[in-house]
């Protein structure tokens, strides 16, 4: 039987930076190019989430071609601050309160736009709704040429209300350039905020193809319990709301552990959801199928310890979640929403489902453990298509050509 909340798994003894630094997830090797811009990419936290690793990892790249860049926070807190310094990367703080609507605000405010000015940045690149809030108003009285702003999400914030998306609709028309990383995110801003078309650029996430590949699966050391004959299925997703979708997988899972008794559900992740989805488990009578194991920085050797991938979310932009389950030679399936179905050719390289279908979901988990000729024909397409499509090259390639494209340049 499993520990429920507790589960003994191994831990990396290297720091999170060692991690990023030392096993080839990045070079600092400088590397030259044509052009060269100055940069200031700005984020609410350096925290560990999907869209502050994309933007380290970006900024990481880019200075290693030998742009100018320095990263600016709001929070300067959490493992990738540490990375940046380690790599020679800037890294100033604008530090926000409880509020940007404050007196702390405004100074803040003007002390960016003071910085852009002084260091004549080319281009302010704002990762996420804060750093859109405090950086696009700053550029603007910076006159900084290019001023790049952010929506990397679906569904609405809890944040947004009447009058603060009409705010938005005024940050994201100040922009000279608003990026989101899936057609969904785009389309959603066209009919909310009628920007014109022009203005908003896809740019889709990206995933480090070489730290997901050939990993070497250590169950004995990794899932101490676990099997060798156990199909363990991944679900790497937060436990901060239910549109992840947790409780319809455990819905599913009583179907699919009652055909397949075998079956361990891993989940990767953490969040305020998590008490009640461990009280669904033990409702269901499933807690020697169900490992909560937490926050993990392991992700790569959990995933080559599993058979299946799994994304039952109620809305989606563009999970790296996804794109990472598929770089690690995992099959998947994952709910036929958002950005999902920019990724998945249901049938092709994946399957779909309805969100909100625990049958359904539960029948295409068994396919998949069911059917391996099948499984691995999906996997191997599944990470072609995201060696193709969704490596840092293409990334970098698509912001330096945001940061070019500007008739100041």
């Amino acid at each position: 039987m499993f520990a429920r909340s507790n589960i003994a798994v191994a831990t990396r003894s290297e720091s999170f930076s060692q991690s990023l630094l030392g096993q080839g997830l990045v070079s600092t090797r400088k590397e030259q190019v044509g052009a060269a811009f100055r940069v200031l990419h700005l984020v609410d936290t350096l925290n560990v989430g999907g869209t502050e690793t994309q933007m380290a990892q970006a900024a990481l790249r880019l200075h290693a071609k030998r742009h100018d860049v320095t990263v600016g926070c709001l929070r300067a807190e959490g493992p990738l601050l540490e990375v940046l310094q380690q790599a020679g990367i800037s890294v100033v703080e604008f530090r926000k309160e409880k509020t940007l609507l404050s007196l702390n605000g405004v100074r803040q405010l003007l002390r960016l736009a003071v910085f852009l000015r002084r260091k004549n940045f080319h281009a302010l690149h704002a990762h996420d709704l804060w750093a859109n809030l405090l950086g696009v108003p700053a550029a603007r009285l910076a006159r900084t040429p290019v001023i790049i702003s952010s929506r990397r999400y679906l569904a609405d914030l809890e944040w947004h209300t009447p009058w603060r998306n009409r705010l938005m609709g005024l940050i994201y028309r100040r922009s000279t350039q608003v990026v989101v990383n899936s057609v969904a995110v785009r389309e959603t801003l066209l009919g909310s905020y009628g920007l014109p078309l022009k203005k908003v650029r896809i740019v889709y996430n990206a995933v480090d193809i070489d730290r997901f590949m050939g990993v070497q699966p250590d169950r004995d050391r990794l899932l101490p319990g676990v099997g060798i004959g156990a199909k363990v299925i991944a679900v790497v997703a937060n436990m901060y709301s239910p549109v992840k979708g947790h409780a319809h997988l455990i819905a599913a899972a009583s179907s699919v552990c009652s055909a397949l008794p075998e079956t361990i559900f891993l989940l990767i992740g953490d969040g305020r959801e998590r008490s009640k989805l461990e009280q669904l488990v033990r409702e269901a009578g499933l807690e020697n199928n169900f490992l909560f194991a937490g926050h993990r920085k392991d992700v790569p050797e959990l995933l080559a310890c599993c058979n299946l991938a799994v994304l039952p979310s109620e809305a989606e932009a563009m999970p790296n979640a996804l794109l990472e389950a598929m770089a690690s030679g995992l099959p998947v399936v994952a709910t036929r929403v958002g950005g999902n179905l920019e990724v998945i050719e249901d049938g092709a390289n994946g399957l779909l489902v309805p969100p909100r279908d625990p049958e359904t979901l539960a029948a295409a988990i068994q396919r998949m453990l069911q059917d391996s000729p099948f499984a691995a024909r999906l996997a191997r397409a599944g990470q072609e298509q995201v060696r193709n499509r969704f490596s840092f090259d293409h990334l970098i390639a698509e912001f330096e050509r945001l940061y070019q494209d500007h008739p100041d340049c």
